[in-house]
């Protein structure tokens, strides 16, 4: 077996693999620390699903390429997520009725388009990365690593108080959008590495887990970027010998981690806690 693993290491589209599991898993770790001080861990989840509509409607237009799938992926993500916050913000509406009417709606006629296509076979066998595939997540990735760094105040400052955020001259309705975009673009990202239905769990696992160990929200950044990247190596090469989809191992074993800090974390553990419950009653 672990010859067999050495051999499958030489070949390119493990190597691939590695660093995209090592890249992605860091770049979602790092992102999702905006989802949990955001909290729409849910709305990312509802959002995983408009991608299929997009697709759809892609393959329809331009056929099934590699850049079709990708762009139609994002333009879908990007009018659901950032056409419910619009919704939200010129009805009664809050974003979360509006997105589950928009993505509900969008979702189904991606089916139906996708079954009149008979295309979803189809779009299996794509979901697996390329040189160019690579590349594409490594420019979302960085890119979305670095605008987090570069305009990280104002981004908190805009997701614990919106009101002193517009009194200091932060554009607070544009960060909202931007954040959204930033968010939808690195979900897209690992849409070929994790699957659509798993993005939701490397997008909210690696934060939810340092949210657990601090009250540090510049911690949530750079912890859910490590847990996430480390995960995901760790992953890989458990998936192999196990004969696992890497996809839903990067998924398990984050969930894994999450579930050991639920446990023990000596800030807020689940064990801590009733440690101290018992102490009170004796």
């Amino acid at each position: 077996m672990m010859d067999d693993f050495l051999q499958f290491l030489r070949e390119p589209i493990a190597q691939r693999s590695l660093l995209a599991c090592v890249m992605i898993g860091f770049a979602n770790g790092f992102v999702s620390g905006l989802v949990i001080l955001k909290k729409s861990a849910l709305q990312i989840g509802t959002l995983s699903c408009a991608l299929l509509p997009g697709i759809a409607v892609a393959v329809l237009l331009f056929g099934l390429t590699r850049w079709s799938l990708l762009t139609g992926a994002v333009v879908a993500a990007l009018l659901v997520g950032l056409g419910s916050l619009f919704v939200s913000r010129t009805s009664r509406l809050n974003q979360d009725t509006a997105l589950s009417i928009l993505h509900t709606t969008a979702f189904a006629a991606g089916f139906i388009v996708l079954v009149r296509l008979g295309l979803q076979q189809k779009i299996d066998d794509w979901l697996s990365l390329s040189d160019s595939d690579l590349w594409i997540a490594f420019a979302i990735s960085s890119v979305s690593v670095l605008i987090l760094l570069l305009f990280r105040r104002p981004i908190l400052v805009c997701l614990f108080d919106p009101d002193i955020a517009t009194t200091l001259g932060i554009p607070s309705r544009l960060i909202s959008y931007g954040i959204f975009t930033l968010i939808i673009l690195v979900l897209v990202s690992s849409l070929q590495a994790v699957g659509a239905f798993l993005t939701l769990g490397l997008l909210v696992g690696p934060a939810a887990t340092v949210y657990l160990l601090t009250n540090k929200p510049s911690h949530l950044f750079w912890g859910g970027g490590i847990i996430g990247g480390l995960g995901s190596l760790l992953a890989f090469y458990l998936s192999f010998p196990l004969g696992w989809h890497l996809g839903a191992t990067i998924i398990l074993v984050l969930g894994i981690i999450f579930c050991t800090a639920y446990l023990y974390s000596s800030r807020c553990g689940l064990l801590k806690q009733h440690g101290k419950n018992s102490s009170q009653v004796q």
